[in-house]
């Protein structure tokens, strides 16, 4: 017979500080079972491993590895259970430039990565500027990412994880020489003592907590790897140097045994203080310019290169060709087609800022941040109704606990938010005006999205499109990105497309269903043309607005990039894109029209759409 459980009743708010199980970031209802314990593995996977054997699936997602206590041997127990052959990816967040461990039997991640670098290749870093002055003069501090990451995740530390910091610091090593029992002569001796006791357990969950702010990405896998590890201990040093000889004996301790329960708490919880005071809490703050505040996103670097792209494309062809990409997930802030449309501000920074200043003069929030963050998400998910606005901009104030949060709630900030929406858009004037200002955005907007998608399709990697995207979706962060998709509406729409209709580009979205279907069923259809990777440059006046890529010596890809600019200096003009091997025997399957020769002029070769999918015959 079990052992009765015993438990005692705790308010909900101390839970945070006095939970003695490990659960799923702070949801409390969640607790952790011991995945590594080869018994609770083949219980807890006994059902999924039954679907592999009858052969119901192709292949497996594993949500947030990075909260096991030795994600490289589940990795390992989990391929030997489903077999060399099938599909396996990994929930994992990756910084910019880190890798996946290379002793995980996987075939990849579920693919933020490639999202931060498709998008970013359609954001006009020259827009940086003055979004950042604007940013600090609206919000009256002029405060680096980094700055307030770190101020975040302390935060978190110290509050929502405070118990998972509070077990760490109870296995730190004793920090300073602790007296022996003999030595104790007196109660004032014994005060002293328990006195001495006291500031060393707070001194050890100081350095805990300054510990897990300083990592770099998510979390280290010792001992495979240790560097993430240095960074950490070398950036708490500098934030408390007070602790130096504490966090000294944390990381000497990790290393002599890095399989031991510190080291291992310590790099379960690191990844919970990344999420929670990173994605959860920054990414609501720091609101400079909000495309970029996505899960694997990088906000302080504004935009990504076409050679960055081109050079991380190549590297996921060479190292993880079966890697999955994303452009929206279920955990996505916004979907992929508001940060298309967003992307558009980047291109006239001073028009967009101009009309934040005075729009939050009439209609003013009770936190700047969160005015910044709402007029970008309004115009971005534009239109949307009253209740999904006040919805998304409860959460969003909640979230990052600057005027109000979900533990401590200020009732006249909440009621104040969740009015705010209502009062817009009961504006007639000003929404006159906003949707004046989105008409002109959404055709540059457009083209962002029919550009990012088509290079996900056709580039490296095994695409997932989100249900739902196939067409230009306008949602926000869940739930608003799980509501009912009009599977109805989208079968119409596919039937008049495979009659040949060319649709216009349009708020309807049947242009990106076109883009989609076309690419998805070029790569079920000759799978063998995915293979390879090259950038390939164009010639001429407008060439930095273009960026196209070979897979095979037979399939190219070309998409339109900062459309704002591209108009403003008058269109392709005499730019040309070099076919390989000089070939002339191409044809776009986005619009089923044979291509003009070998280097075709962009001007000719986007006339229809601002992409184009181009193979040779078979």
């Amino acid at each position: 017979m079990h052992e009765r459980q015993r438990y005692r009743f705790g308010s909900w708010k101390r839970g945070a500080a006095e939970l003695t199980y490990r659960r799923f970031f702070d949801v409390s209802t969640l607790a952790a079972v011991r995945v590594e314990d080869p018994e609770v593995f083949a219980a807890t996977h006994a059902e999924i491993l039954r679907w592999v054997d009858e052969g119901a699936v192709d292949g497996l997602r594993v949500d947030h590895p990075d909260g096991l206590s030795d994600p490289g041997g589940y990795a390992r127990r989990l391929r030997a259970a489903i077999g060399p052959d099938r599909w396996l990816v990994v929930e994992k967040i990756l910084g910019v430039g880190e890798a996946l461990p290379t002793s995980w039997p996987v075939d990849g991640t579920s693919g933020y990565e490639a999202l931060r670098e498709i998008q970013g290749v359609f954001v006009d870093p020259d827009g940086a500027g003055l979004l950042t002055q604007f940013a600090a003069e609206h919000t009256g501090r002029r405060e680096s990412l980094h700055a307030a990451e770190h101020a975040a995740r302390r935060e978190v530390a110290d509050t929502i994880l405070a118990a998972e910091v509070r077990r760490i610091a109870a296995l730190a090593p004793t920090a300073g020489p602790r007296r022996q029992q003999g030595d104790i002569a007196d109660t004032e001796g014994l005060q002293g003592d328990i006195a001495d006791s006291g500031v060393a357990v707070e001194r050890a969950r100081e350095a805990v907590a300054e510990l897990l702010c300083g990592f770099p990405v998510y979390r280290s896998y010792l001992p495979e790897g240790r560097a993430a590890l240095d960074v950490a201990v070398s950036v708490a040093r500098t934030h408390r140097p007070d602790l130096a000889d504490v966090l000294d004996g944390l990381y000497a301790a990790m290393l002599a045994d890095p399989r031991g329960e510190l080291a291992t708490r310590v790099q379960q919880t690191s990844g919970m203080v990344m999420a929670k005071g990173v994605e959860d809490t920054t990414f609501y703050r720091w609101n400079r310019f909000v495309a970029l505040n996505e899960v694997g996103g990088a906000p302080d670097r504004f935009g990504v290169s076409p050679a960055e792209f081109h050079a991380a494309a190549a590297e996921r062809e060479a190292a993880r060709p079966a890697t999955m990409t994303t452009l929206s997930t279920h955990d996505t802030k916004r979907s992929e087609d508001v940060r298309a449309r967003l992307a558009v501000l980047a291109e006239m920074p001073r028009e967009w800022t101009d009309r934040v200043r005075r729009w939050s003069a009439r209609h003013p929030l009770p936190e700047r941040s969160l005015e910044l963050l709402a007029w970008q998400n309004l115009v971005g998910a534009w239109p949307i109704p009253v209740d999904r606005m006040a919805g998304y901009l409860t959460k969003a104030s909640k979230e990052a606990k600057l005027a109000t949060s979900h533990v401590e709630p200020v009732p006249e900030v909440d009621e104040a938010v969740a009015a705010w929406p209502a009062t817009v858009l009961g504006d007639a004037e000003l929404v006159a005006e906003i949707e004046e200002f989105v008409a002109r955005i959404s055709p540059p907007g457009w083209s962002n999205s029919l550009g990012q998608k088509l290079l996900q399709l056709a580039g490296p990697g095994v695409p997932d499109v989100y249900q739902g995207t196939d067409l230009f979706e306008y949602s926000l962060v869940d739930p608003d990105n799980r509501r009912p998709v009009d599977w109805a509406a989208r079968r119409d729409l596919l039937t008049r497309l495979d009659e040949g209709w060319l649709p216009d580009v349009d708020a309807e979205g049947a242009a990106k269903l076109l883009v989609t279907t076309s690419a998805l069923r070029l790569r079920r259809y000759r799978p063998e043309e995915f293979t390879g990777y090259r950038p390939l440059p164009a010639d001429g006046s407008a060439a930095a607005h273009a960026v196209a890529f070979q897979r095979s010596s037979s399939l190219v890809a070309v998409a339109t990039r900062l459309p704002v600019g591209l108009a403003a200096r008058g269109g392709w003009g005499d730019t040309v894109l070099a076919l390989p091997d000089g070939a002339a025997d191409w044809h776009d399957v986005v619009t089923d029209t044979a291509v003009d020769g070998a280097a075709p002029r962009l001007a000719e070769l986007l006339a229809r759409y601002p992409v184009a999918l181009l193979v040779r015959p078979a």
